[in-house]
């Protein structure tokens, strides 16, 4: 048996990846997939002071109180910043670095660095139009999303607070000498945004690499495959 933790992306929660929890049980695995701070039930806790290195205490202390080790852990989109802090904090309790289409940053980078200046002010300003200059409100969902698909989802998508994309992360204990591994969906969105972290995947020593033919949220388009492939990532 492998254990497996998500850090999930922005805007969303542990519910959207429902799907793989039976799908991972049958290849005897175990999925924890927790929701972080102000997202998904979790919404009432969110306010201004929410940052990244809130999100990062999240994902350390289900480790912890669960009494996990030996984990691949799986950083989706935005929680590829989350699960790269957790790997510098927590490095002993993990086997393994999984990132799902996600940001991979290094030492002082915040998301909003890998942006384009475009993409960032789009984000900051809707935050100032929408959301008191600090709630981001969320991007539309991957035009593959089924239309069932997106009446389950986006009632329960909820604005992102702005720390955790404006923070920086700082490693302690600089980068991660735990393996990882890419996963880039090649039918990219937020236009490719995910495509410099797989060019740096498929180049840097360290790394191993996989693509899967979807869009940016597997784990609701495709969850069989992406199962099948974490199956043997993790393995």
């Amino acid at each position: 048996m492998t254990t497996y933790v998500v850090a999930h992306g922005a805007w969303s929660s542990g519910f959207v990846w429902k799907r793989m929890h039976p799908l991972m049980r049958e290849r005897g695995h175990a999925l924890f997939t927790p929701s972080l701070t102000g997202l998904g039930e979790r919404f009432h806790q969110t306010s201004p002071s929410v940052d990244l290195e809130m999100h990062i205490r999240d994902v350390c202390n289900v480790l912890f109180h669960e009494d996990l080790h030996d984990v691949v852990l799986i950083g989706h989109s935005y929680g590829g910043m989350v699960a790269t802090g957790v790997a510098d904090r927590m490095p002993e309790r993990l086997r393994k670095i999984v990132y799902l289409d996600a940001f991979v940053p290094r030492d002082g980078e915040s998301l909003f660095d890998r942006l384009s200046d475009g993409a960032r002010e789009h984000m900051l300003s809707g935050a100032e139009r929408e959301g008191d200059g600090w709630r981001v409100p969320s991007t539309p969902l991957p035009e593959d999303t089924s239309p069932e698909d997106a009446v389950w989802i986006t009632p329960r998508r909820h604005p992102q607070p702005i720390e955790t994309v404006r923070q920086r992360l700082h490693l302690r204990n600089g980068e991660t000498k735990l393996p990882r591994h890419y996963i880039y969906c090649t039918t990219p969105m937020m236009g490719d945004v995910f495509g410099q972290f797989a060019e740096r995947a498929r180049t840097e020593p360290g790394w191993g690499y996989d693509e899967i033919d979807a869009s940016h949220n597997p784990h609701v388009t495709v969850p069989e495959v992406l199962a099948e492939m974490l199956d043997r990532i993790g393995g």
